[in-house]
């Protein structure tokens, strides 16, 4: 069995509603009560939740000041965004936000990030709307500013979008955290990450989509003059999982998130069911999960699969 690593998702909103005092204990419990059996802890980043079925004014925790917050906390864990807005701040001021807390987290910062996609949260926050493609573009330019910053005394750079001139980021992180670039954009995004990205990020796919869209990255690899191996493959997924593969199934039809008419798309099963779907993962490439359980903020399912699954995966 090809070996994994394994991290948390971290909610950035309540489904219960909660209140933020909450709704924030019990992120300190869920991640507490885990760290010490996962490898890593992952935050959205939104101003105002992104799913459709809670409402607007619920709470929501911008990601990274809970990041930065919650490294602090818990001292084992590595902590990356799943993923940022590319839009939301300037790459150069992003650049210098990261190396900082980087230098505070003692080299355990991964940099995730995206070119954005939910257009009323851009208009409702003042940002301008661009079409995928300019969205996309911006992002590279952004990405190569970043890694500009992380590793050049000073950094200029000149692009369609972004400029900076002599600009110093120190100190500079140590170690330099992987870049990691999420989306499936076959044409646009999966060429930037083929360019670019320490690590790829794609979620809630079925294996024969990862395969596919795994396909369409190493061409764009082999285009670029890359080797594909150098890229981390990551999955982000939903789980539901149960003693039994009926308490799994009741789990996984009590959530929003899951949406049972596309099951293959998730992770729902006994301990058996979850790990043979886990290892047609990893045959095709993923190096690392990070896994929203859908029974949070309750700890029970997430004990399971770290008691039963992971052990396959480590060993």
């Amino acid at each position: 069995m090809a070996k994994a690593k394994f991290g948390l998702r971290v909610p950035s909103f309540p489904v219960d509603g909660s209140p933020s005092t909450e709704f924030v204990e019990q992120i300190l419990m869920f991640v507490g009560e885990l760290e010490q059996a996962f490898d890593s802890a992952w935050v959205d980043d939104h101003f105002v939740p992104w799913a459709d079925f809670v409402s607007i004014d619920t709470p929501n925790l911008e990601s990274f000041s809970t990041i930065s917050y919650l490294a602090g906390v818990f001292k084992r864990l590595m902590f990356g965004n799943i993923v940022l807005c590319n839009s939301y701040r300037n790459p150069s001021l992003l650049a210098k936000m990261g190396a900082t807390l980087q230098a505070l987290m003692k080299g355990r910062f991964i940099l995730g990030i995206g070119a954005g996609w939910k257009e009323d949260e851009y208009i409702a926050y003042g940002y301008r709307f661009p079409p995928p493609k300019i969205r996309v573009q911006m992002l590279e330019e952004g990405v190569q500013i970043i890694r500009k910053m992380w590793t050049e005394d000073s950094a200029t750079f000149k692009g369609r979008y972004y400029e900076i001139k002599e600009a110093v980021c120190v100190p500079k992180p140590e170690p330099v955290p992987p870049i990691m670039i999420g989306g499936g954009g076959e044409k646009l995004t999966l060429k930037v990450v083929a360019q670019h990205a320490d690590w790829w990020n794609i979620p809630n796919v079925s294996p024969a989509t990862f395969q596919h869209k795994l396909r369409v990255l190493e061409a764009h690899c082999n285009k670029a003059g890359r080797d594909p191996v150098e890229i981390v493959k990551t999955l982000a997924n939903i789980v539901a999982i149960g003693k039994t593969e009926k308490e799994a199934q009741e789990l996984a039809g009590k959530s929003r998130f899951i949406n049972m008419g596309s099951r293959e798309n998730y992770i729902v099963g006994d301990c058996n069911q979850v790990t043979e779907k886990l290892s047609k993962y990893t045959e095709l490439g993923v190096e690392h999960f990070i896994l929203r359980f859908v029974d949070f903020p309750k700890t029970e399912g997430a004990r399971l699969f770290a008691d039963k699954v992971m052990p396959v995966f480590k060993a």
